[in-house]
């Protein structure tokens, strides 16, 4: 994921920070506990598609 891109993008829900998870490329709202995928390089940003993180991922 190009880095200038993470900079300027926004969780959909409460405008915060997101965090990219390089592994299983996913973009991390924490405190709406919220995934958003990444699929070809694409931030997919919205809800249907986002998956719920669990309590273990959200407080490590």
């Amino acid at each position: 994921m190009d880095h200038r891109l993470l900079e300027i993008v926004a969780c959909p829900l409460c405008n915060g920070k997101l965090y990219f998870n390089t592994i299983k490329q996913e973009l991390i709202c924490k405190p709406d506990g919220l995934a958003f995928p990444v699929r070809n390089g694409i931030p997919i940003l919205l809800e249907l598609e986002a998956r719920n993180l669990s309590i273990e991922e959200i407080h490590p």
